[in-house]
């Protein structure tokens, strides 16, 4: 078995344990402080038929090349790639025109759909803020591996910009969740009121959505090579 695992040495863990992140399509290997780690390498590595179960579950990178597909606000978008096109990035209907070099089609369309995201989430947070009553002082886009938003409390509200890849309505439902938090930094029963006043009901089926489908959403842009070198904590 040739899978890279990462090990991670935690001070509270009392034994092994083999995990899988289907977002990154990386094993890890947590392990007590000071355990000696070739016999517990050796374990992980035998769980072989466990290791191949998750790997073949794996979504596939969908890079973003000439001709490929991908979800936006709720429609499919094909990237059609003309060398004669104009540089700059345009959407016509359900086709993404892209032209200028080859090799740069990959880092155009990313840059275009991170700038949409940052649009659309933007007007998104403002139509729920102002539902609030509250200020939000920025709203940005990254990538984070491990979380869909983030309210800090001075205001500033990031989003992940593969929001923008899932239906509209998760990304809304997102969207009023860290508003919410403009009001109540906490996930009692009064901040889950909130968010259901002002996404207009119940968001349960959108956050189950992003359990269901969202590791799926990080191996767009993303080429095969990706995640492939080990680690050690």
């Amino acid at each position: 078995m040739s899978e890279a695992i990462d090990v991670v040495r935690h001070a509270r863990a009392r034994r092994a344990k083999l995990s899988f992140d289907p977002t990154t399509g990386r094993f890890r290997l947590t392990i007590p402080k000071r355990a000696a780690l070739a016999p517990l390498m050796a374990w992980a590595r035998s769980l072989d038929a466990w290791i191949a179960e998750q790997r073949a579950g794996l979504p596939q990178p969908r890079p973003f090349v000439p001709g490929a597909t991908f979800p936006f606000d709720g429609a499919t978008i094909t990237i059609a790639w003309g060398a004669d096109a104009a540089r700059r990035v345009e959407r016509h209907g359900d086709q993404l025109i892209v032209g200028g070099p080859v090799d740069r089609v990959e880092a155009r369309v990313a840059a275009w759909v991170k700038q949409q995201a940052l649009a659309l989430l933007t007007a998104d947070t403002r139509h729920y803020a102002e539902r609030a009553g509250v200020a939000v002082t920025q709203v940005g886009v990254g990538d984070p591996r491990g979380r869909w938003g983030s309210c800090a409390s001075h205001g500033a509200i990031r989003y992940s910009w593969r929001l923008v890849l899932a239906p509209p309505e998760v990304r809304r439902a997102t969207a009023a969740h860290e508003v919410a938090h403009r009001v109540h930094m906490n996930h009692g029963p009064e901040f889950h009121a909130l968010v259901e006043t002002l996404f207009g009901r119940d968001p349960t089926p959108e956050r189950q959505w992003l359990r269901r489908h969202g590791a799926a959403l990080h191996w767009y842009g993303r080429s095969s090579s990706e995640g492939s070198e080990p680690r050690a904590g």
